[in-house]
């Protein structure tokens, strides 16, 4: 990757990303849906799953077109973003309503934008953690493969990063509040959800990469690449 290049969508990429981490986060976090299934029946989920899996979706296309160094930057900047919309999340639940707001109002905030301190570790850590080997699986993999079968990384990626993301998010944030069945239930049915999303997202995936190759002049191998996830070294 030459030194000082710029790219036309880069930026634009980065801003998607960060955007579907913050509103996957705020907006879906807090509604739980269903479907019935055939066999199985009443399936419940967490709608904010049906989102947050297009954060994987641009983490691929980032690596798989940039390389690992500029997906790292988008990975801290999204991070950093949570780390704020949770602290003014803090901020704004505890500021002393108006006469003007009602008690239900105020409830309503609070209920909206409220988190306890244990659930925003857990997912800060597992979008850290996940993001990170999500990009460093697909990077590896490019090198193994010699840049073709770009599904396999796509979904192999996916698939390590959802692990890691799953095994670390329901465990900190519900160990002892839920029951050990639920919470296996819950963490097993939605790893399912995000995967299958990535697998039908496959087609779309490919030709976003396939057009920002072109566009951008760019297919990076991450050959030489310090892999360090705390270096901002491009």
């Amino acid at each position: 990757m030459a030194e000082g290049r710029t790219f036309k969508y880069y930026d634009l990429m980065m801003a998607a990303f960060v955007a579907v981490i913050l509103c996957s986060n705020l907006i879906g976090v807090h509604k739980v849906s269903y479907v019935n299934l055939p066999i199985y029946g009443e399936y419940i989920y967490g709608a904010g799953v049906l989102f947050f899996p297009i954060s994987y979706l641009f983490g691929d296309i980032l690596t798989e077109v940039y390389g690992y160094k500029r997906s790292r930057k988008v990975i801290w900047a999204g991070f950093g973003a949570l780390i704020f919309a949770s602290l003014m999340a803090l901020v704004v639940t505890n500021l002393p309503a108006a006469t003007t707001m009602s008690a239900d109002q105020q409830a309503a905030v609070n209920l909206i934008f409220g988190q306890t301190p244990r659930i925003v570790l857990a997912s800060l850590i597992a979008f850290w953690v996940g993001e990170f080997v999500n990009s460093f699986v697909l990077a590896k993999l490019k090198l193994l493969t010699k840049g073709r079968f770009l599904w396999t990384r796509t979904v192999g990626s996916t698939i390590l990063g959802e692990i890691a993301d799953s095994a670390i998010f329901y465990p900190v944030a519900f160990f002892g509040t839920w029951s050990n069945e639920q919470l296996i239930s819950v963490m097993i049915g939605n790893y399912f959800i995000k995967v299958l999303w990535e697998v039908l997202a496959t087609p779309f995936t490919y030709l976003i990469v396939n057009w920002l190759k072109r566009a951008e002049h760019e297919d990076y191998f991450d050959r030489n690449t310090d892999f360090n996830p705390f270096s901002l070294e491009t």
